[in-house]
């Protein structure tokens, strides 16, 4: 083909190109219909750009924001989220399982879902057992149509992401499990006094000490917190018939760690449970108003400590 055809073609082309593009009528009703008299290339490419998929259009989904705040039970959790009027408390409860509750006593179906082949952190929490503990304090943003089952599962992502490997694999190395320190990271949400700011955390790290320490030489953990779980009180003191009350969640009754946590504890008190400090104190008492915490290393001491605070 000599060179003055070649150049024409190419400006046929090019004008071609640019009616396509400047002028849709035209492109539709005369170039696209008389695509077949056009030179092979050009017709290949009408044919291509007529086969794009178009683009979905954008479908707004409604949202909502939740907040799950540290220290929060199962029940506060269910309560909350009832409160939006969007997720029943049935399917929360078969999602999340009812707190306290042994399912060992129930039909095997009647037990919550099994997280467990989604996410290792749960293998050592006992299934018959609810998802207390694991149901990670932070603000969530989720579609107003979401299941139940899908709220649970992004706070079990989020406790996955925030458990690293580190902390996995210093808690294996202290000879723990993850539901062992969950359970204690819960005490201390519930009794220490946790710093949001101080990135130390001490008194929460002492706190931590503190009942590892009792649990090592077989002394009852005494947490009052444990008795409001059972309770359902905010107690910071129980005495009389409270404390005899026959019950694993008495820890002052009973020895060792109580069989589930008693909420759900966030970052920094996980931290604490896995990183305590280690100090020479054996007790401790948080004031009344919950902006102090006190020490002792004798229960003479300790007895001190709670006439002058706590009277």
């Amino acid at each position: 083909m000599d060179k003055p055809l070649t150049l024409k073609l190419i400006l046929i082309a090019a004008i071609i190109l640019m009616l396509v593009l400047l002028i849709k009528p035209f492109y539709r009703e005369v170039i696209k219909r008389n695509k077949s008299y056009l030179p092979g290339f050009i017709e290949n490419w009408i044919d291509a750009r007529d086969s794009r998929q178009k683009p979905s259009a954008v479908v707004y989904r409604p949202e909502e924001t939740i907040k799950i705040l540290e220290g929060w039970t199962v029940e506060d959790i269910n309560n909350y989220l009832v409160s939006f009027g969007k997720w029943s408390r049935e399917d929360l409860n078969q999602a999340i399982g009812i707190s306290k509750l042994d399912y060992r006593t129930l039909k095997d179906s009647d037990r919550p879902l099994d997280f467990s082949d989604k996410f290792d952190f749960l293998r050592d929490k006992p299934n018959y057992y609810s998802l207390e503990g694991f149901l990670f304090p932070d603000t969530y943003r989720v579609y107003a149509d979401a299941s139940t089952t899908d709220i649970i599962y992004k706070m079990l992502s989020n406790f996955d992401k925030k458990l690293t490997s580190q902390m996995r694999a210093d808690i294996a190395a202290q000879g723990k499990t993850i539901y062992e320190v969950v359970i204690m990271a819960s005490l201390i949400e519930k009794e220490a006094l946790i710093n949001y700011t101080d990135s130390e955390n001490r008194d929460a790290r002492i706190v931590s000490d503190i009942f590892w320490g009792r649990l090592k030489t077989g002394q009852a953990l005494q947490s009052d917190a444990t008795l409001s779980y059972l309770l359902n009180d905010s107690n910071p003191a129980h005495s009389g018939s409270d404390l005899e009350i026959d019950s694993p969640y008495n820890s002052y009754k009973y020895k060792g760690l109580p069989p589930t946590p008693i909420c759900n504890p966030g970052l920094r008190a996980l931290e604490a449970a896995i990183y305590p400090i280690k100090t020479d104190y054996n007790y401790f008492l948080t004031s009344r108003d919950g902006k102090n915490i006190y020490y002792a290393k004798t229960y003479e001491e300790h007895l001190n400590n709670k006439y002058k605070y706590l009277k």
